[in-house]
């Protein structure tokens, strides 16, 4: 199993507050011998015209190297490789990645970033770490 993300309390305490339940710590996702590990997988009952269930699965980054260019290279490799395993595993479960506000704000909020995000299709959750709170899904 891997070591949990810096955030990790974070964002569970950010999501059971936007009204998810946790399923799974990590997420097993698993594809012929390999077993690969998402850091979070919840659901959320949904009150529209039917009545269903939402299934995520999120994936956090800390972005806390030197360089933020490369931990975006970093977690959208993950990010492209569980999204792929889980088309197979769990076709209904949406992944995103967990960005702190911070990452967002710079970073991803630049021309670069946003076409990055745009291109890639990425899915986002950014919280903000010091109150514990999702601020913006993205995707």
């Amino acid at each position: 199993m891997p070591a949990r993300n810096i955030y990790h309390d974070a964002v569970v305490h950010a999501l059971t507050a936007d009204g998810w339940t946790i399923t799974d710590d990590p997420l097993t996702v698993s594809f012929g011998t390999r077993d690969l590990y998402v850091d979070l997988a919840a659901e959320r009952v949904t009150v529209a015209a039917e009545k269903g269930t939402q299934r995520i699965a999120v994936e956090i980054s800390s972005f806390l190297n030197p360089s933020p260019v490369r931990d975006l290279q970093e977690a959208v490799g993950q990010y492209a490789i569980y999204r792929a395993l889980l088309t197979q595993g769990e076709p209904g479960r949406e992944l995103y990645l967990a960005v702190p506000l911070r990452v967002y704000e710079s970073l991803l909020s630049e021309r670069f970033g946003q076409f990055i995000i745009s291109q890639l299709q990425l899915r986002l959750l950014i919280f903000d770490v010091k109150a514990q709170r999702i601020i913006q899904w993205i995707g």
